[in-house]
């Protein structure tokens, strides 16, 4: 549907008003890490997940749980140990009997991922096996148990947590799941100002506390604006070639790519540049995504999509370097 430009700016303006007030939100508990908390928002109004990773006690947690606060939605937390299994995540069916033993009927369980945000909190503490009871919960925001699919209320979005993969006791994500992320986002270790600030907040007898701000109709209202939002051609096309440029194995791909990349990203590195680039026009107060728009959102789009070969991790490259230079390289 086409908006006029007045309209167009009207709702530009209200999508930013909106925004701010969720994140303002959530600041008041959380020390400084703006950034990383708009991610985190754009991930929810892209109907999209994010993964975020720092070491222990940067507030990954914490952070979730107030956006939670801050939204009249379902929260749940799950806490991904090495003995989690599928069924603890998924839900299970259960034989029942009736109140005089006469008769006995399956029900299905619902498992935590039945809710609109659910925490999957140090996710590469549970084995692969485990993870993988995400993925279709992530894709098609369903549940499927003994043939049976139950779907999931919208808004629906999975926030997951994970120490660097260095750390003992940790298994690496799987391609596939960590591909279903629309961000990657990494928590700094926090300044000295922040960490006296934070001493500040929580070691008085009242901890500051999170407000409620908007619900689940004005979440859904939020991410139908983003998807009016028109992309021009030359735009798309630029988000398009970056992925391409990721790809080794094509003719044309950068020598960075072809030395250092195993595996490219796949098409969905493609539709979180674009959907990501929405969200920042929106807070510029414009309706029509730019290049620098796209440009903004690549590293936490992106960064965890490529693979690095032996050679790229040999010479202590990141994803990011590599991002870098084939930025740098796309026309």
């Amino acid at each position: 549907m086409a908006v006029d430009k007045s309209n167009a700016e009207a709702l530009a303006q209200d999508f930013r008003t909106d925004f701010n007030r969720l994140v303002d939100g959530v600041s008041k508990v959380i020390v400084g890490y703006r950034e990383i908390i708009e991610s985190v928002v754009t991930c929810l109004l892209c109907e999209g997940h994010a993964l975020l990773e720092g070491v222990p006690g940067v507030g990954k947690t914490l952070l979730v749980s107030t956006l939670s606060e801050c939204l009249d939605l379902e929260f749940s937390r799950i806490q991904f140990t090495p003995d989690l299994m599928p069924a603890d995540v998924t839900g299970t069916t259960i034989i029942m009997e009736d109140e005089h033993g006469g008769s006995r009927s399956l029900q299905f369980r619902k498992g935590p991922i039945f809710a609109n945000i659910v925490l999957a909190d140090e996710i590469n503490r549970a084995t692969p096996k485990t993870q993988s009871a995400l993925l279709e919960a992530m894709q098609e925001h369903s549940v499927t148990v003994a043939k049976q699919t139950y779907r999931l209320a919208p808004p629906f979005i999975v926030l997951a947590t994970q120490n660097p993969l260095e750390m003992e006791g940790t298994y690496p994500l799987p391609e596939a799941q960590m591909d279903r992320f629309f961000f990657k986002v990494t928590f700094p270790f926090p300044s000295k100002e922040d960490i006296a600030e934070i001493i500040e907040r929580t070691t008085k007898v009242l901890m500051p506390a999170a407000d409620r701000i908007m619900g689940a109709e004005e979440v859904l209202k939020m991410r139908r604006i983003v998807r009016e939002v028109p992309v021009v051609d030359h735009v798309r096309d630029y988000a398009i070639q970056i992925v391409l440029n990721t790809h080794p194995e094509l003719e044309n791909a950068p020598e960075i790519a072809r030395q250092n990349v195993r595996y490219g990203s796949s098409p969905r590195g493609a539709q979180a540049l674009i959907l990501g680039g929405k969200v920042r026009a929106l807070l510029d107060g414009r309706f029509a995504v730019s290049r620098e728009d796209v440009d903004r959102v690549l590293h936490r789009a992106m960064r965890h999509r490529l693979v690095l070969n032996f050679e790229g991790e040999a010479a202590g490259l990141t994803t990011d370097d590599v991002l870098d230079e084939i930025h740098k390289q796309t026309r």
